[in-house]
């Protein structure tokens, strides 16, 4: 399958001058800095493009995922985790989950199933698939070794009434993914009139791309598939209610995105709450309660998960020791930071970049044999 190399970040990007924190603004404008905080929360958790197509649908029509644990391995392997998301370019569809109620699609409308769970796409509310998850992981067996086309024509004999898009990504799970962390099962994004302008050229790009398929179009695609699911969070990130909650919605406050700002431009700083909330310019126990109601972790467990997550990161990239990382991300002695990474992440950090390099050197050695080409599929 084709991959790309992790986003590679310097060591001192996780100790920028703290003369620049200090000279921040408070609280604006913190829209333009949520988008770093973003890049960072991206970049860690390696987010790579997997798989990407375009379905010109005739009703009737039922499309079916398998549950993502039977996908990663077929569609990304040595990845952590699967997210899927499809985007209706025409036409009105449904999509569901189990135990979920049926969510209607209208064109601009984005569905993202973040968590890996099964669903069902299809032009009517209620419909059910008989296809057997067998000759489904098959299809998508076939579609990673460019057996399928890059649009796919699906549906009965009715009119030609639907088109949709379909991107799947991998990324990293674990340590800490606050993306991931507390979005719903089913996210709806319904862009407004500037931001869907810059989705729809995004699109509209896409299928240009998938019907001409020239030389190079199964990279372009996948690159698209990335900047499109990109995109679509920045969408969400300026239109998302008052209700949302996750780390998009924290980007959104003020205060809870200033905080973010601070711990992510200096995550190695020896932050306090007292310091954090007289620096966003809160109350301790407001920031406190504002951030844990928003992102799901109280500010100071926020910072020690995102630690984790950039220690991690390094520990997949090169051979740093494991003394100089714990320093890199605040810790004063390689026992403690030992410890703390073991207690989230279930292995010591030594185990955890063997394992690492271990599975990137086999998915090297999968695109080199040409197994695993990704971009056409049916």
């Amino acid at each position: 399958m084709l991959t790309r190399s992790p986003h590679d970040r310097s060591s001192s990007s996780l100790r920028r001058a703290s003369r620049l924190v200090e000279q921040m603004p408070v609280p604006d404008p913190v829209a333009a800095r949520s988008v770093d905080v973003l890049s960072d929360a991206l970049q860690a958790v390696r987010l790579t493009g997997a798989l990407f197509f375009v379905v010109d649908v005739s009703t009737p029509w039922v499309s079916r995922a398998p549950p993502g644990e039977a996908l990663v391995p077929v569609v990304i392997p040595h990845s952590q985790h699967l997210v899927s998301y499809h985007l209706v370019s025409e036409g009105v569809c449904w999509c569901s989950v189990p135990g979920e109620p049926p969510m209607q699609l209208e064109a601009g409308d984005v569905v993202v199933v973040p968590h890996m769970d099964p669903y069902l796409l299809s032009s009517a509310p209620g419909m059910a698939s008989a296809t057997p998850d067998v000759e489904m992981l098959e299809w998508f067996r076939q579609a990673m070794r460019g057996e399928q086309p890059a649009v796919v024509q699906e549906g009965g004999t009715g009119p030609l009434e639907l088109q949709v898009l379909c991107g799947f990504l991998g990324c990293d799970r674990r340590p800490f993914n606050p993306l991931l962390a507390t979005l719903p099962r089913m996210l709806r994004i319904r862009p407004n009139d500037e931001a869907g302008a810059r989705l729809s050229q995004l699109v509209r790009f896409a299928v240009a791309e998938a019907r001409r398929q020239d030389v190079g179009s199964d990279c372009v695609l996948l690159r698209l598939g990335e900047l499109i699911f990109v995109e679509m969070l920045r969408v969400h990130l300026s239109t998302a209610g008052e209700r949302e909650t996750g780390l998009l919605a924290g980007l959104r406050d003020s205060a809870v995105g200033q905080a973010l700002v601070l711990l992510h431009a200096d995550p190695a700083h020896s932050w306090t709450l007292a310091e954090l909330s007289r620096r966003v310019g809160r109350s301790r126990s407001a920031l406190a309660y504002r951030f844990t109601e928003l992102i799901g972790l109280a500010p100071m467990h926020y910072l020690a998960q995102w630690r984790m997550q950039m220690a991690a990161q390094r520990l997949s990239q090169d051979e740093a020791k494991v003394s100089a990382i714990a320093g890199e991300v605040g810790y004063e002695s390689e026992a403690a930071f030992t410890r703390a990474f073991k207690k989230l992440v279930g292995v010591a950090p030594g185990t955890w970049r063997r394992e690492r390099i271990s599975g990137r050197r086999a998915s090297r050695e999968l695109v080199h044999s040409g197994r695993a080409r990704a971009g056409k599929t049916a």
